[in-house]
């Protein structure tokens, strides 16, 4: 066994592009910080071309950005084609690896398709379920550079876009209260000049207007959305609900 493997982290968000994590949990990713939590994100491709970036340096720089205005102790970036990115083994594999290397208990993955915006995020979807598979797998370990299985206790998605309130089915759906991390979310967000210059100031209204919604619903100032791929259960039904 590796014995040079990092501390653990408690959750990974993963994305297809540095800028989806951010946009779609956050303030969920702040929060966790906050309560002491360790927390990474994993973006399986450096997002570039874009039309305003000078290139993958400079995006990999907002992105570090961001992930130091969240407090995320980890940030990878796989080297994954963006816009060419493909539910493969390979891709599998690679994420597979960084499970195995940092030993999450929550893994937070996309929640299905985005029409009309990237078919990267349905891809990334395919890749992380298959990820969290794998990650377990025995006798394999030569497939993920000899690191040990590493079994993930839950795996909970998250979804993208402000094109439909339609999410897709999952085995329940809740709010996380992001009241006061809110405001941290969009900053980390602001870190991405390239991608939100002045003239795209509409996403941050989206993005506040759908979480001051999402919360409401919940009872909270703001909200993020979280669907479960099995069964939440509940071991104290009044401290759950009544918090």
């Amino acid at each position: 066994m590796n014995t040079e493997l990092p501390e653990p982290l408690d959750v990974i968000a993963v994305g297809a592009h540095p800028d989806d994590v951010e946009i779609a949990c956050g303030g969920t990713l702040a929060k966790l910080v906050l309560q002491g939590y360790r927390v990474g994100i994993i973006d399986l491709t450096d997002g570039e071309p874009t039309p305003l970036s000078t290139g993958p340096e400079a995006r990999l720089k907002e992105a570090q950005k961001a992930a130091e205005i969240l407090g995320v102790h980890v940030r990878e970036t796989l080297e994954l084609t963006n816009r060419r990115l493909f539910d493969s083994f390979e891709n599998r594999v690679a994420l597979a690896t960084l499970f195995r290397k940092y030993r999450p208990q929550v893994v937070l993955g996309l929640a299905g398709k985005t029409p009309m915006a990237s078919p990267d995020h349905w891809q990334a979807m395919q890749i992380t379920d298959a990820a969290v598979f794998y990650s377990r797998l025995t006798k394999w370990n030569d497939q993920f550079s000899n690191t040990e299985p590493h079994t993930i206790k839950k795996q909970i998605w998250y979804p993208l876009g402000f094109g439909s309130l339609n999410y897709p089915e999952g085995s329940g759906q809740f709010v996380v209260d992001i009241s006061d991390t809110l405001e941290q979310k969009l900053a980390s967000i602001r870190a991405y000049e390239s991608q939100f210059p002045p003239e795209k100031k509409r996403v941050f209204r989206l993005v506040e207007s759908q979480n001051s919604l999402l919360g409401t619903s919940a009872g909270f100032e703001a909200g993020e959305l979280f669907i479960c791929s099995t069964t939440l259960g509940v071991r104290d039904l009044v401290q759950t609900v009544c918090p």
